[in-house]
């Protein structure tokens, strides 16, 4: 369900702000054509090797916390702990 809005400029005193604010009218334009590059490169993702051994990978790891609760619980607490040491400045 697309409409288009017509925008009309009252004081645009040059043709140059005239078109620049038309160029601002047309950013949903902007974003579908965006909308549309990312789409393709997510479904050339998915057709690639890359995104197969992501799944696998995925699925080791989710077998692995379900393996070992406690040890992936401290794990990611300590990394935590480390990331949180480098994020804060304190001299």
């Amino acid at each position: 369900m697309e409409q288009e809005v017509k925008v009309t400029i009252h004081g645009a005193e040059s043709a140059g702000k005239a078109e620049e604010a038309q160029k601002q009218a047309n950013i949903p334009e902007q974003l579908k054509d965006a909308g549309v590059i990312v789409s393709e490169a997510l479904s050339c993702f998915r057709e690639s090797d890359s995104y197969g051994w992501m799944l696998e990978s995925t699925e080791k790891t989710r077998q692995y916390i379900k393996n070992n609760p406690a040890r992936s619980m401290l794990v990611s607490l300590g990394a935590g702990l480390l990331f949180g040491l480098f994020i804060t400045k304190r001299r």
